[in-house]
């Protein structure tokens, strides 16, 4: 299994050399050069297994055993896996009038990331202690990503992780999770911009392909393939819980609904739906709906302007993982895509030919959601089940409130409401806080401001190489 750049402009490079990059070199993002197809009889033997053995079924499809011999893999998994919370690490609940939640944030930073993140975290540390190596995290965050990041790396010698949050736009929690770890491998940078402001600087340092091979720099957003093919599980777990049944031919379908932000979630499902999946995905966002506007009109175009929404951690107006759906949905044509992602990148505005937009569409629904639309879901799901959804799990609630459906249909929630109290208090509902978040708020804290008007590239070149001197 080799992976490729969705641009054609980098040689192949096993999947080691994809888990230590950010962006490819051309600026493209790494997929595997073949998705494996699975039959029906493999569906059927996977059907019973727990979410722990699907991760480690899915990821030794992309993971060679001369790389990581399946023994290790698994130890790595179950590792992992060791801090989460609840004893399936995921759970699904079913509530009335068919809404099935599938609950992914039962690990430690109560969101999503947690899942993908932690296996990451145990391949990344399987990897540097075998060669002795150190690397440069550089991560930017729209609230979750940053915390679970810190999580999975936190304390250990072979690593340093930089972490850009965009301050005063996470939540207090989400920024706690994150300025209170005290460690020395930790750099935390409040930035005084939105979640886009926050990736150039990073993508300035990627692109600088010197600076990024002599620091050893690494990504740990939803640019490395690692986090997809983890998240790919989702997908098969929430089929088998939810398909009526396995004995009918064809397959059933089930529907998924998906809160999109950067869309390394949704990546995934059409990974899985790519692989014989017989899954129906709908991407849902906020007010923030350039993937909606893509999918509806074929118009992969910013708006004017980030607009703030109690789905704090889906306010991106560029999800570039777009960029790897388009290259699947291609046919793998790096050619055509390295000429639209530029086009993008020069005019922040794509057109997608007629052929790409259709095949996109087949694919993909969507739907977006207002804040207005985010309280009233949250209220009726609290009104019929006394279950507190966060703001961004109520966007797929919306959708499920306000469209039928004729077949089986599965919510992904992509974190607990705890984390998210204004939003439950806008909605008139009354937050139910864990004690070790609540414990956050007498925590110490440590960041670096990083003010409007600085060159935030020049700070970060600066103390990477700070560091770099005490190695």
């Amino acid at each position: 299994m080799e992976y490729v750049s969705t641009r054609g402009g980098t040689r192949a490079v096993d999947f080691e050399g994809a888990l230590f990059s950010g962006y490819a070199p051309d600026g493209g993002l790494f997929m595997p050069q073949h998705i494996p197809s699975l039959d029906r009889d493999t569906l059927q033997r996977w059907s019973s297994l727990s979410y722990p053995e699907l991760v480690k079924e899915l990821c030794s499809l992309f993971v060679p055993a001369k790389l990581v011999p399946r023994n290790a893999l698994n130890e790595l998994i179950d590792r992992a896996f060791s801090r989460f919370r609840h004893k399936n690490v995921v759970h699904l609940s079913r509530l009335k009038d068919g809404l099935n939640i599938l609950e992914l944030w039962h690990g430690v930073t109560y969101a999503f990331k947690d899942l993908s993140l932690s296996c990451t975290g145990q391949f990344l540390q399987y990897f540097l202690e075998k060669k002795q190596k150190h690397v440069n995290i550089l991560v930017g965050t729209s609230g979750d990503t940053g915390s679970s990041a810190i999580e999975s790396v936190r304390g250990q010698k072979n690593v340093d992780i930089f972490v850009l949050l965009p301050k005063g736009l996470c939540t207090q929690i989400q920024e706690l999770q994150m300025t209170t770890v005290i460690e020395d491998n930790v750099h935390v940078f409040a930035a005084h911009g939105n979640s886009d402001e926050i990736d150039e600087p990073i993508k300035e340092l990627f692109a600088d392909v010197d600076f990024a091979g002599k620091y050893h720099l690494m990504s740990l957003n939803s640019v490395n393939w690692s986090r997809i093919m983890v998240q790919i599980a989702h997908y098969f777990y929430a089929y088998f819980q939810c398909t009526p049944s396995l004995d009918a031919t064809p397959l059933p379908m089930v529907e998924i609904v998906v809160p999109t932000g950067g869309g390394g979630n949704i990546t995934a499902g059409c990974i899985a739906q790519k692989m014989g999946l017989p899954i129906r995905l709908i991407t849902v966002v906020n007010s923030n709906d350039i993937i909606h506007r893509t999918v509806q009109h074929g118009d992969f175009s910013l708006a004017e302007s980030v607009k703030a929404t109690l789905a704090s951690a889906m306010d991106i107006q560029e999800p570039y993982n777009v960029e790897r759906i388009l290259w699947l949905l291609s046919g793998s044509d790096s050619r055509l895509i390295k000429t639209l992602m530029e086009q993008f990148s020069i005019s922040k505005r794509l057109k997608l030919p007629d052929d790409l937009h259709r095949k996109l569409s087949q694919t993909l629904g969507s739907c977006s959601a207002s804040d207005e639309d985010i309280v009233r879901a949250m209220r009726r799901c609290w009104e019929e089940n006394q279950y507190l959804l966060c703001p961004h799990s109520a966007v797929a609630a919306h959708y499920h409130y306000s469209q039928p459906h004729s077949i089986p249909r599965c919510c992904l929630a992509p974190a607990s409401a705890a984390k998210f109290q204004d939003a439950l208090l806008r909605a008139g509902l009354v937050p139910q806080i864990p004690p070790e978040i609540t414990a956050l708020t007498a925590m110490e804290t440590r960041s670096t401001p990083l003010e409007q008007g600085q060159d935030w590239a020049q700070v970060l070149r600066g103390r990477i190489e700070a560091v770099a001197q005490q190695w």
